[in-house]
């Protein structure tokens, strides 16, 4: 079944009769398990009020786009990258003919054309402004630019009028909603992902590990269980929920690690290795913890296996994705881990920067392989994981199937 759990759903609510209903499509998205946030642009709220979507979202409602505390708080722009869907219900005719021409005049429009996200519009007008020329040609440039559409139903109308222009119910917006995040890209395909940090015992207290948090190898797991890939998640040490319908084996060393990975890649398909493993381990473990005394002691460390370059040389090798987090000569490092570790796809990421870096919500990233590259803009973790598995699903020419 369908659902939006862990998903970011930004609610634009336009100025038609059918605003009403946006108050129960806030209550189906929450139902399967959105978090949601709403705008609502000013004739919206001249027909349902905001603290009614406040209630229901359990979130402020956005309206302004020159608000100071909003700008304080989640501004526009941050409110665009938080979005994993940007869902506009009701969509009037002016709003599309907006939307149509790139207008950024007010707070709804401005986050459309700053959301990376999914868009989807249901429409909701007279039947006779949606049948006019202008309507269908506003309609048919958002279509061709990735905008989706549910509906509009044919029916009575508020005005009178029986026809085409009635906003679909909200069950069936929040179902399509849900089904944008199930591609079928990778339906069938076997996939390994690791993710999160390594920790590398020093004595039985200590150990040694990095600030990786996990979030974007947890949020490619997701993505690639949404594709319809029967996907293994193995995980260092992180305080992250399991995807649903992911197999999550945690781990704690990159011994372990490259141990679990071995065991599954002859049976999969993609390898991705987006865990932060660390590079050195120590010689030998203290059996106790190691005591306070000396001013100075010496840690003799010892390289730890590369899982990444260990299964992209194998023979029977998947396709192999690697991650080159960096904090200089990005694009130069990820080349070179490209061409040195024989994997098909290399996703370079700033970790110097701290919107994008560890810990963050957001990522942006430049992906290489052997001949060509994209740049995927700043987005939420969960939008740049859904672009990359549909251009490892492209890379393997299964975009169209």
């Amino acid at each position: 079944m369908a659902h939006l759990f862990n998903r970011n759903v930004v609610l634009g609510v336009s100025g038609g009769i059918a605003a009403y209903k946006s108050a129960e499509l806030v209550r189906q998205l929450k139902e399967l398990g959105a978090d949601v946030r709403v705008i609502m642009t000013r004739g919206a709220r001249e027909f349902i009020t905001p603290l009614t979507l406040q209630a229901l979202s359990g979130r402020p409602v956005h309206s302004e786009l020159l608000d100071t505390e909003a700008e304080l708080g989640m501004g526009h722009i941050e409110l665009a990258r938080w979005a994993d869907l940007l869902l506009i219900a009701p969509a009037t005719a002016d709003l599309l003919a907006r939307l149509a021409s790139g207008r950024a005049d007010d707070l709804l429009t401005t986050v459309t054309l700053a959301t990376a996200s999914p868009k989807l519009l249901a429409p909701a007008m007279n039947q006779q402004m949606w049948r006019d020329p202008a309507t269908t040609a506003n309609v048919t440039a958002l279509a061709e630019r990735g905008f989706h559409l549910i509906g509009p139903a044919d029916g009575e109308q508020a005005c009178g009028d029986v026809g085409p222009g009635r906003m679909e119910q909200p069950a069936a917006i929040a179902r399509a909603a849900a089904d944008l995040f199930s591609s079928g890209l990778l339906a069938g395909k076997r996939v390994v992902i690791t993710a999160g940090p390594t920790r590398e015992a020093l004595d039985p207290v200590r150990y040694l590990s990095n600030h990786s948090s996990g979030k974007m190898g947890f949020a490619l797991a997701r993505a690639a269980a949404d594709a319809g890939a029967l996907t293994t998640l193995v995980s260092g040490p992180v305080q992250l929920p399991t995807p649903d319908h992911v197999h999550r084996v945690d781990v704690q060393s990159a011994e372990d690690m490259l141990r679990e990975c071995l065991d599954r890649v002859p049976t999969c398909d993609i390898f991705i290795a987006c865990a932060a493993v660390a590079d050195y381990r120590p010689v030998a473990v203290a059996g106790e913890k190691i005591k306070k005394g000396a001013e100075r002691i010496t840690l003799e460390l010892q390289r730890n296996p590369d899982i990444l370059a260990t299964v992209s040389a194998r023979a029977d090798a998947p396709f192999t994705v690697g991650f080159a987090a960096e904090t200089s000569n990005l694009l130069a490092y990820a080349r070179g881990k490209l061409e040195n570790k024989g994997v098909d796809m290399i996703v370079a990421n700033d970790v110097s920067n701290s919107t994008i870096g560890f810990n963050s919500e957001n990522n942006a990233v430049t992906v290489l392989w052997a001949d060509g590259s994209k740049d995927l803009a700043q987005a939420s973790k969960a939008a740049i994981a859904r672009e990359l598995i549909a251009l490892v699903a492209e890379r393997l020419g299964l975009a169209g199937d």
